[in-house]
């Protein structure tokens, strides 16, 4: 069965319209009629891939058009979506032992599968890399979970966080206001740390149980077990160690490229631990949207057109600071 379906790329000039025509579908290949995408800002990737001439977008939700011969898992008429962790080998030592978000030979967005992401009216993916789309979200809610609420997830999920710890976030955006609820809806309690007072009624809203601005209020702090960094840029980490609990963690879950500067000495007498982490593996990524379903998690979005013209109004509002929370391409 021919398939034909558009794509909107990066380029040297940003963003542009492409089509791609298939004569079939492999064996283990599912083809999707994208109707969601969200857009990861300039915190994320897809501001870093903008010039690239790969296709732009790794947050997608569809419903299924047609699947191959040898697909059990799928059926048209499926709601189903994807994110950045495109395959991995499932044989290395973390595949076996179920980080397959750190596979040696992953294949992932702007690495691997550069003719398509998932912003344009389709895409064809192997079935491994799809997931249910369960009955409680809407695809628009569904996608800001596929990256962004993902990685929250599986930082809070693999580091053991308790319903019983203080968890501190900084940054209270697209990442973090769904940390907050992951959070809250755990039974932990959540310190949302910003620069401003203007997101204060909100962070309490989502589920934080402290709002704090300031250095002066941050040394106040009671000691935490953890703190989730999601801002931008990584804040001077110094000023946060202080308030941080004997074995405390730190975690880094932002995309940024500076190095990182911190006293030594307390987090050696203290055994505090600085802790990267990225995008999540199959399991984490079902758990996410299942737990999102189940606890009412919904992202707060604003919707833009998915069209090239779209493209480019949400990146642009992106990289201002001017969407609260996410932003979600719509058909």
């Amino acid at each position: 069965m021919p398939i034909d379906y558009t794509v909107i790329k990066g380029g040297p000039n940003g963003i542009e319209e492409g089509s791609i025509h298939l004569d079939d579908l492999k064996p283990t290949e599912v083809y999707v009629k994208i109707t969601h995408a969200g857009m990861m800002g300039i915190c994320g990737t897809d501001e870093l891939y903008k010039q690239a001439p790969i296709g732009q977008g790794h947050e997608g939700v569809g419903t299924v058009q047609a699947i191959g011969a040898a697909v059990t898992g799928f059926k048209v008429g499926d709601i189903v979506a994807w994110g950045f962790l495109h395959k991995t080998c499932g044989q290395c030592e973390q595949c076996a032992s179920g980080h397959d978000a750190y596979c040696l030979t992953r294949e992932i967005h702007g690495q691997n599968d550069m003719h398509q992401g998932a912003f344009g009216s389709g895409a064809v993916w192997d079935a491994s890399i799809l997931y249910h789309v369960p009955a409680g979200l809407s695809p628009a809610e569904a996608a800001p979970l596929m990256c962004g609420g993902a990685t929250v997830f599986e930082a809070i999920e693999e580091r053991n966080i308790r319903s019983t710890d203080r968890v501190g976030v900084v940054g209270i955006g697209g990442l973090g206001h769904l940390a907050i609820q992951f959070l809250s809806k755990m039974g932990a309690t959540v310190v949302a740390f910003s620069t401003t007072e203007s997101k204060r009624a909100e962070a309490v809203k989502l589920g934080a149980s402290e709002f704090i601005v300031g250095a002066e209020e941050l040394k106040k702090t009671a000691p935490l077990n953890h703190l989730l960094i999601t801002s931008n840029v990584i804040p001077d980490l110094g000023s946060y160690i202080g308030v941080m609990k004997p074995r405390g963690i730190i975690h880094l879950l932002t995309v940024d490229f500076a190095a990182l500067t911190v006293p030594a000495f307390p987090l050696v007498v203290n055994g505090i631990s600085i802790q990267g982490s990225a995008i999540a593996g199959r399991k984490n990524t079902v758990k996410t949207l299942e737990f999102a379903a189940r606890h009412g998690i919904k992202p707060l979005i604003e919707t833009f057109p998915m069209t090239k013209e779209g493209v480019e109004a949400g990146m642009t509002k992106l990289k201002e600071g001017k969407v609260r929370y996410r932003g979600v391409l719509v058909v």
